[in-house]
């Protein structure tokens, strides 16, 4: 296993009491299609954790890889004027993990958590775990608790 990903479970006991079912695939899985490839599921059933930066502030979406993130939604969402995707090293700064690999939890800052409501649709979502090549499995509703995350429809 990845060292990311075992840090990733790791931290997911501890914080959580959520022991996940970590599943690697050598050849990666960077991007939402890859990680559906890779897992043998449709590409809506990928819960992409997307870090944005929201007038200054950051904050993770986590959304279907089956849909794009609407910026303004999201800025209507926390009444900002301005929503982007946040810097890659800003990322790494902040959650503690590689853009590609950054789960839905176990971020190093207590950044807000946005879950988009149309992964509530599945019994069952795919989300990093850590590292590019690590996915966990997890029930939406799960997720979103565990991320302590509101559920509002964000994507176009």
């Amino acid at each position: 296993m990845h060292p990311s990903a075992a840090a990733f479970r790791e931290r997911a006991q501890e914080r959580h009491g959520f022991d996940p079912a970590v599943e690697t695939f050598p050849d990666g899985t960077e991007t939402a299609a890859d990680a559906a490839d890779a897992i043998g599921c449709d590409i809506a059933g990928i819960a992409s954790s997307l870090v944005f930066d929201a007038d200054g502030d950051l904050v993770v979406v986590v959304a279907s890889g089956a849909t794009h993130v609407s910026e303004s939604r999201v800025a209507a969402h926390l009444g900002a004027d301005r929503v982007s995707m946040a810097d890659p090293e800003r990322v790494r700064d902040a959650v503690g993990w590689d853009v590609g690999g950054v789960p839905p939890i176990c971020h190093d800052a207590d950044l807000p958590v946005v879950v988009d409501a149309s992964l509530l649709d599945h019994d069952t979502v795919w989300a990093a775990a850590g590292a590019p090549t690590a996915v966990f499995p997890i029930p939406p509703a799960e997720l979103a608790s565990l991320a302590d995350a509101e559920v509002v429809s964000v994507a176009e």
